[in-house]
């Protein structure tokens, strides 16, 4: 039988830390499509007519594919500012082109039309202005014609065209191989963190504190996340069992209400990305509250950015 959940996790330990003889050959095979896949993004940076907006933008991405910290910490550092705006494409979507998700403490759209990292940032950031677009340029027209400052790009780094002040995290344990995509977990060249304005890592720059509201004495963890094997420092004893689904997943009430049924679990754990999109459904959450705490001399060194550009 089709096992989603097995399947995911091998993939990811094929991408990030391949341990089988079968991961580190299949690797090594597709090798000559990984020197096209670099040779193809390379060359489109080095073509790149970058656009400069004239207003403050600040990228936070990473190197890696999937989950590395981007959408919290960018909640973090967007919480300094009163009237900045939040970008990003708007991954699960079912919407297509630019949507205002939130703007003037007002949430404009459902979670399917903006995605659930979108949600998440308009939740968390009621003085932000939250935009999902394809089209980068045009999210930044309207973000600036809203007089919005700063302008924060989540997952901009591969954005090149575009003049922004970079900050790369790099992960605290980094893939096994250095290789780009489909050999390894990298979506652009390992040695471009050295053209990031600045790079940032976990635990050294920032730390995660995880809190779970609203426990019960048995609950099943249901996320669709990337890497969800990195939540398992956070998870409790108690649990009954983990259920993963792909990045990003449109959870429908009826499979949650028959996961739930068939563990007998007293609620559901999750994450707050995937919290967005089960909230409606009446069923009983217990939610891993995630927090951030960065460095403060990554704060200034973004204030000092914002202070040198006016």
């Amino acid at each position: 039988m089709f096992d989603k959940k097995n399947l995911i996790l091998w993939v990811e330990k094929y991408l990030f830390y391949p341990k089988t003889f079968l991961q580190f050959l299949l690797s090594f095979i597709l090798l000559p499509f990984t020197f096209l896949y670099c040779l193809i993004v390379i060359s489109k940076r080095l073509f790149a007519k970058k656009i400069d907006f004239k207003t403050p933008i600040i990228s936070i991405g990473n190197l890696t594919v999937g989950g590395s910290g981007k959408t919290p910490l960018t909640i973090e550092l967007a919480k300094e500012y009163d009237n900045c705006a939040i970008i990003l494409r708007g991954y699960g979507r079912s919407s297509d082109g630019l949507v205002v998700v939130s703007k003037n403490n007002n949430i404009l759209c459902d979670v399917s039309q903006s995605g659930d990292e979108a949600m998440l940032y308009a939740k968390s950031l009621p003085n932000a202005v939250v935009i999902v677009s394809e089209d980068r340029i045009k999210a930044i027209e309207l973000a600036k014609s809203l007089t919005c400052k700063p302008i924060f790009l989540d997952d901009g780094f591969s954005k090149s065209h575009i003049k922004k002040f970079d900050v790369l995290i790099k992960p605290s344990v980094e893939p096994t191989l250095p290789f780009c995509l489909p050999s390894g977990a990298y979506r652009e060249p390992r040695y471009l963190y050295n053209s990031a304005d600045l790079v940032v890592s976990e635990n050294r720059d920032f730390t995660r504190k995880v809190e779970i509201s609203n426990p019960t004495k048995k609950m099943i963890l249901i996320t669709g996340i990337s890497k969800p094997m990195r939540l398992d420092e956070f998870l409790p004893k108690n649990l009954i069992d983990k259920v993963y689904f792909e990045d990003h997943h449109n959870f429908t009430k009826k499979e949650l209400e028959s996961l739930v049924n068939k563990y007998n679990a007293s609620s559901i754990l999750t994450t707050q990305k995937d919290a967005v999109k089960m909230e409606n459904f009446g069923l009983n959450l217990s939610i891993l509250q995630l927090s951030i705490e960065v460095n403060p001399q990554i704060k200034q060194q973004i204030k000092t950015f914002l202070d040198n550009f006016r």
